[in-house]
């Protein structure tokens, strides 16, 4: 009890964390994993953060000691209420409104086509969330801070500009700016957004209104989910045309690097592998034979890479079949799991089919098989056109399972590439290429398959990978110092 009433008197403030989908009650990409780790990581420093999320089909059942805690009539078409509760040690907020939330597809589509009402049933997320930050909540938890994630958190900060005068400070974080949530115009009253706001410094995006963009333009802080994507979203090819909104807001705009779960992805302990660390490695020998043959392989003499990915070009898995047959004559050999676009999905069982005995394929996605994937492993490819962080390079450095990377976003701020001086000095991590296309993959399968036939630097390079901090302690503590800023 001594030590409970500490940490009490220890907080610094307390957060929304406000966010479409969350680790452990429902994961589509690497959203969930951020927002699921933050609250815990943060309460390390003494901050309190709750995270408020859909109740999506099912979810509510998950929570232990569920209270109800807010109450509305009438959200966007009907009732709502938010219940809060446990999940794995984690406090959670779910706003249930069956209307917007109580369907059999996914959170947001089913049959791989967007709900029609997506952009109410995300505003109505945001509304509450705003109502919330400004008048707390039954059990009487109040937030000093409200903190939103990409488009469908990104009303939020707007309604919470827009309404009544608060004390209550916001952050918007931009984990994938690709997606933006647009709507048309005509539903601004609907949406309860001020039709005075309806500007090119507003909520306007070319004639449509953008859920991101108005959390940019009135939100008090903007986060981006590594330093180098920070940068990069200030020029136009990677934009996506609100380059100028953010170059605008350029002295509001910081890049925090996310980090990895380091306790579910240690190779020390992972369940699903045989466990090794960085000073015994023949676990990961013994992980490598067992992959080769999970996936019926043959003799792999040269690197064994993977890709655990989504199947799309933005991840640039459409170069992959251009140098593979290159790669497969210096020894190398690849497995493949993910699901996505068609036409890759279709190129990447071609390979399976054109090189059998060196390429792998299933497409899907199994949490247990990408563990087992990471520890048997010697590569793992990230050739990405943009990636604003990446936690596929982060897992491969946890698992000395090296990462060959597009030198963009997270993954140029978290791989450091093997050029003769890194790799003489034992900084080398991995290794990055540039420019996103073919001939620079190419090469750097070249310098990888260079890099494993030599085994005393290959072992350094696996060494210095797996000794590389990719937790959140130190993003914690950027997230932490920027509450404190906006609250000082």
């Amino acid at each position: 009890m001594k030590e409970q009433r500490v940490q009490r008197q220890a907080i610094r403030g307390h957060v929304l964390s406000v966010a479409s989908e969350c680790v452990p009650l429902l994961k589509t990409g690497g959203l969930a994993d951020v927002v699921g780790a933050l609250p815990g990581a943060l309460a390390a420093r003494c901050w309190d953060m709750r995270v408020l999320m859909p109740a999506y089909r099912g979810l509510a059942a998950q929570l232990d000691g569920a209270e109800e805690v807010w109450t509305g009539k009438a959200l966007f078409g009907g009732p709502a209420m938010v219940l809060k509760g446990r999940v794995d040690e984690m406090e959670v907020m779910l706003l249930s409104a069956p209307h917007l939330y109580d369907r059999d597809g996914g959170p947001y589509g089913k049959a791989g086509a967007d709900y029609p009402d997506n952009a109410e049933r995300f505003a109505a997320l945001s509304w509450v969330a705003a109502e919330i930050a400004r008048d707390g909540l039954g059990d009487g938890w109040r937030p000093d801070i409200l903190h939103a994630h990409d488009w469908q958190g990104g009303l939020a900060p707007a309604y919470l500009r827009y309404g009544p005068p608060t004390k209550v400070k916001s952050v918007v974080t931009i984990h994938n700016i690709a997606f933006q949530g647009l709507a048309p115009a005509a539903k601004l009253a609907a949406l309860k957004l001020p039709a005075g706001e309806f500007t090119s410094k507003g909520l306007e995006y070319y004639g449509q209104i953008s859920a991101l963009k108005a959390g940019l333009v009135t939100a008090d802080a903007i986060t981006t989910v590594s330093p180098t994507y920070a940068e990069e979203l200030m020029r136009p090819e990677f934009g996506m045309g609100l380059q100028g909104v953010i170059a605008a807001r350029a002295a509001r705009v910081r890049g925090i690097l996310n980090g990895v779960d380091t306790a579910g992805w240690d190779p020390a302990a992972d369940s699903a592998a045989v466990p090794y660390d960085a000073a015994r490695m023949a676990g990961k020998a013994e992980n490598r034979k067992r992959l080769i043959a999970e996936f019926g392989l043959g003799d792999v003499p040269g690197p064994l890479a993977i890709v655990v990915s989504r199947l799309t070009g933005q991840k640039g898995v459409d170069l992959i079949p251009e140098v593979l047959e290159d790669f497969v004559a210096l020894g190398g050999g690849l497995v493949v799991l993910g699901t996505g676009d068609a036409a890759l999905e279709a190129a990447m069982r071609a390979a399976a089919e054109r090189f059998p005995g060196r390429v792998g394929v299933k497409i899907g996605y199994d949490e247990a098989l990408s563990h087992r994937m990471f520890a048997g492993a010697d590569a793992v490819l990230v050739p990405s056109r943009f990636e604003p962080c990446g936690l596929t390079q982060m897992y491969g450095l946890r698992y000395g399972t090296i990462p060959v990377v597009a030198a963009t976003g997270g993954l140029a701020d978290t791989v450091i590439t093997a050029s003769p001086m890194a790799v003489a000095t034992g900084a080398a991590t991995g290794i990055a290429f540039h420019p996103t296309d073919a001939l620079a993959l190419g090469q750097a399968l070249r310098r990888l398959c260079q890099l494993h036939a030599n085994p005393e630097t290959w072992a350094g390079l696996q060494g210095a990978a797996m000794r590389q901090p990719v937790g959140w302690e130190s993003s914690s503590a950027a997230y932490a110092a920027l509450y404190a800023e906006l609250l000082a």
